[in-house]
């Protein structure tokens, strides 16, 4: 078992934080619930863990089933699209029925790490965007150095009934305000808390505070003062203090709006009353 790596910081009394993303199914071994609970004793008493295949979509469904406050999402990441088939889709249909899951992705284009060919990402970023449509599921975008075409498909997909959220997003402000104006949230990972991070920064200074969520996308890219390390859900208070910092306002502030702007995202006051049942 991982050892705790940083004490973190206190949340003032009455506040709680949403980790927006996290892969809550890549930890080691019975790790899980010792994240969980971690977190829940930080104050991140909610989180998203991610699907990026359908296997990965399965268990992070199983996951949340076994935790009050820890919600799923499904899809099929950019670099696992090779060799998707129709009962792979199937699969996530099913899956998609589930009360635990609350969001389709994460889902998109990777033009750096190009572990699939570009024409097949786009192909299945195209499919998966009708899909989660036709699921009425608010969709959550990875971008990375792919920004002309995910906005061009994006467009083309307009409206979103559901919304979604551009995850761990890498764009300038101009940018972010186009995202926003689709009808998207802006989620920033701790990333800012980086000194190299002005463009970012910027980002998370003028972006509507209602447009925004914060998220970990743990075990990757812990913030300062925990980088070099595997990242954790109960990190992303780091990321908070950062953007309370950056726009000169309370932490109690950053963490009403941005659990707040989660919870209407993924319709967790819905999801909340109804009953969780086993995976199909």
């Amino acid at each position: 078992m991982a050892k705790k790596q940083n004490t973190v910081p206190e949340l003032p009394s009455g506040t709680t934080l949403f980790d927006a993303h996290c892969h809550l199914d890549m930890a080691r071994g019975g790790e899980v619930d010792v994240l969980v609970a971690e977190a829940v004793q930080a104050g991140v008493t909610e989180m998203l863990t991610i699907g990026i295949d359908p296997a990965s979509s399965r268990r992070a469904l199983e996951i949340a089933n076994r935790h009050d406050g820890v919600y799923a999402s499904i899809g099929i990441h950019p670099h696992n699209v090779s060799g998707i088939t129709e009962s792979d889709y199937d699969v996530l249909r099913r899956l998609a029925a589930e009360a635990k899951v609350v969001a389709y992705g994460e889902i998109g284009l990777d033009f750096v790490k190009r572990y699939c060919p570009l024409a097949e990402q786009i192909k299945q970023y195209e499919r998966q965007i009708r899909l989660a449509k036709e699921l009425r599921l608010p969709l959550i975008i990875h971008d990375r150095e792919a920004h002309a075409e995910i906005m061009k498909e994006l467009r083309l997909a307009a409206p979103f009934p559901a919304g979604g959220v551009m995850h761990c997003f890498s764009g300038d402000v101009r940018l972010a305000r186009e995202v926003v104006d689709l009808g998207f949230h802006i989620s920033i990972p701790g990333i800012v808390t980086y000194p190299d991070a002005a463009m970012l920064q910027d980002v998370a200074r003028q972006v509507s505070l209602s447009a925004l969520l914060i998220e970990t996308d743990s075990p990757y890219l812990a913030p300062v003062p925990c980088r070099g390390r595997e990242n954790r859900p109960s990190h992303v208070i780091f990321t908070a203090l950062k953007i309370a910092e950056l726009r000169g306002i309370s932490l109690a502030d950053v963490a009403r709006a941005t659990t707040a702007n989660s919870r209407k995202l993924f319709g967790i006051a819905e999801k909340t009353s109804e009953q969780a049942v086993s995976v199909p």
